[in-house]
Formats: structure tokens, C-alpha cells, sequence
């Protein structure tokens, strides 16, 4: 099977996982995602429903007009990738006209073109919920088409959720299958604990997350998690099946820093979850 990339640019994205991913999702009707992101596992697995949360109301909200009116948005996401518009005067225009914006559409058409021009793919806001990522001065972004309008035919298949993960499990159902792909949990003490925090993830989430699937695959739906590969997770995963992956990630801004960080894929299913 082809892969397909994603049309957004994601810190975190699961593209280069997928495959060992999919090898450990068990069969189901559904799947659920309550850390949807890119969408990287949507794009790449098959099943016959989907459910894709985000606690990013703009990227669900781009993710819905994009499957119910792809012709036009498509049209007028294009019209803003010219090379005027690759500028930094222009970018930081646009950044303050995104934070302004209530508009729905224009404010997705907006999500797109900042997420493909500002630095990293990064997707960030500050504590008044402004979006904050600075100009990434890319020599021509890309346009992703073809990868919008593969999304737009496979989104026919879903369903898609502004929930927190809680709300997400709350509604676990027996054709369901879950794949879990939560903010990382920090690699040491000092691993800018304060930024981590910031995005609402919490070392008491990582332990609630857990606990859910604990939970959700006794009740005989199963849960696949990545994460780190450190004391931690194994701790909070230890009623699940444990595969580590090598990955080549990097983690540090500093190359001679640069190191591969083993992820763990962690499946919690119904006979390991009542232990």
C-alpha cells in the first residue's frame, strides 16, 4: 500500500510509524482517534468508520469543511499560496488577521496557509489563545493538493469531534477500535517541563489516559498508545502488550545532540486488561 502524507505539516506526525502502527491495531468496524493531529493513521489504515477528535477546535473545524465543501476550499486555500504571500510582513499580516478572525471559513483557510508558511509545522497559541508561530521563510511552500483532496474523499468515512480524550472514552462502543496518540510524556525532570504543561497534556493525564484504556479494554474494546519509551510509560502501561520501536526522531535543536528515541506502542485488550 502507497503511503499518503498528510496535507498539514505536524510536530509529532505519525507518518514514519504507520506501518508498525497498523500492524498492531486489531480488527475492528471503527476507529477512533481522540489525539487525531495530521490524521496520519486515518490516512493509512482501513476501516469502515472513523471517529477523529482534536481539543484544536480549528483543526476539526478545517477537517469538517474540508469534507463538506472541498471544491471551494481547496479553490480559495490555493488562491493564498502565491509568492507575495511568502513574506514575513505578509505572514505576520495574516497571523494577526487568523487571531481576529470568527469567521469559520476563512478562519480554516487561514489554519492552512499558516500551518504550511510558519516555522516547523508547529501549532501554538499563547495563554490568550492567540496563534503564535513565527515565520518559517521557506523558499515556496507547498501547496498540498492532491494530499487535501485525498482527505476530503477519505473524511466521507468520518466523523469529526472537538472533544477532550475523556469525553472521546465516554462514548466507547464495542465495534470500536482506539488509537491513542497523546502528547508526549517529557524524556527527563528537565525536558522543558513548563512548555509541556502548557499544551493542557499533564503527567496526571498520561496516568488518566492509562487508566481509560485500562479500563475501556476490560469493557472489550481495545486500546493501542504511543509514547516515549521511558520508566514512566512502562510504569503506567504495565496491563498492556509492550512493542518498542527505534525512531529516528530528533530531539535536540543541536545536531551532535540529535539521537534516536525509542517510541513504545502499547496495546491494552480485553484479556490484558482485567490484570
Amino acid at each position: 500500500m502507497t503511503k499518503t502524507r498528510a496535507f498539514l505539516k505536524w510536530a509529532g506526525g505519525k507518518y514514519g510509524l504507520v506501518d508498525s502502527i497498523n500492524r498492531r491495531l486489531p480488527e475492528g468496524r471503527v476507529l477512533v482517534e481522540p489525539f487525531v493531529g495530521a490524521g496520519s493513521v486515518f490516512l493509512n489504515s482501513e476501516f469502515e468508520a472513523y471517529v477523529l477528535a482534536d481539543i484544536n477546535a480549528d483543526l476539526i473545524h478545517l477537517y469538517q469543511l474540508l469534507k463538506t465543501r472541498p471544491d471551494a476550499f481547496i479553490r480559495d486555500a490555493a488562491a493564498l499560496f502565491t509568492a507575495a504571500n511568502n513574506d514575513k510582513t505578509a505572514y505576520y499580516d495574516f497571523r494577526a488577521d487568523f487571531n481576529q478572525e470568527r469567521d469559520r471559513y476563512r478562519r480554516a483557510l487561514l489554519f492552512l496557509y499558516l500551518n504550511r508558511h510558519g516555522y516547523n509545522g508547529l501549532c501554538r497559541y499563547n495563554k490568550k489563545g492567540g496563534f503564535n508561530v513565527p515565520f518559517g521563510a521557506y523558499k515556496k511552500p507547498y501547496f498540498p493538493e492532491r494530499e487535501l483532496w485525498f482527505f476530503a474523499e477519505k473524511a466521507q468515512r468520518a466523523t469529526f469531534v472537538c472533544q477532550s480524550y475523556t469525553e472521546v472514552f465516554a462514548q466507547a462502543s464495542a465495534d470500536q477500535v482506539f488509537y491513542c496518540d497523546p502528547p508526549y510524556a517529557p524524556l527527563s525532570s528537565t525536558a522543558s517541563f513548563t512548555t509541556y504543561a502548557a499544551n493542557g497534556f499533564t503527567l496526571d493525564d498520561q496516568a488518566i489516559l492509562a487508566r481509560l484504556a485500562r479500563e475501556t479494554a476490560a469493557q472489550g474494546v481495545p486500546v493501542l498508545i504511543s509514547n516515549h519509551d521511558i520508566p514512566l510509560t512502562r510504569e503506567l502501561y504495565r496491563d498492556a502488550s509492550l512493542d518498542v520501536v527505534a525512531v529516528k526522531r530528533t530531539i535536540s535543536r543541536h545536531a551532535h545532540n540529535r539521537k534516536k528515541v525509542d517510541e513504545l506502542l502499547a496495546l491494552f485488550t480485553p484479556e490484558r486488561g482485567e490484570g
